[in-house]
């Protein structure tokens, strides 16, 4: 597929998928002419990619991750301990979005339920708990 299908399918700009490629977080095959090409992989690595920055993780950090999970795929699983110190770090600031997100999650539900709006609730999650 082209890069602009490829953004299509993971909701990215092509913009951002070679901003992805200069930072060495994603590589794309070449056809004959020149042009970029990708596969379901590429999509997988994207979309991948693209949660990790939205969770907050900068691209250097995620770089570090897909690296290493790259190597636990090879199950040659290794780690710096400068690498580990940053990826620690970085853990404390996700769970601490992650608890905010819960909070926030908590709020809405039980102020939608205390004002008897609880339906919407259901109606909300039901096409993403369908999913799977």
């Amino acid at each position: 597929m082209k890069i602009g299908e490829l953004a299509a399918r993971t909701g990215v700009t092509t913009r951002l998928v070679r901003y992805y490629e200069q930072q060495d977080l994603l590589e794309a095959d070449r056809a004959p002419n020149g042009y970029r090409t990708y596969t379901e992989a590429h999509v997988e690595r994207v979309s991948r990619v693209a949660g990790l920055v939205q969770a907050g993780i900068p691209t250097r950090l995620v770089k570090v991750l897909l690296d290493a999970e790259d190597a636990a795929d090879r199950k040659d699983p290794t780690c710096p301990r400068e690498v580990a110190e940053q990826l620690a770090t970085e853990l404390v600031g996700v769970q601490a979005r992650i608890d905010c997100l819960t909070r926030s999650r908590d709020a809405i539900r039980g102020f939608l339920t205390a004002t008897r709006n609880e339906v919407l609730l259901r109606e909300e999650l039901e096409p993403a708990t369908a999913v799977g």
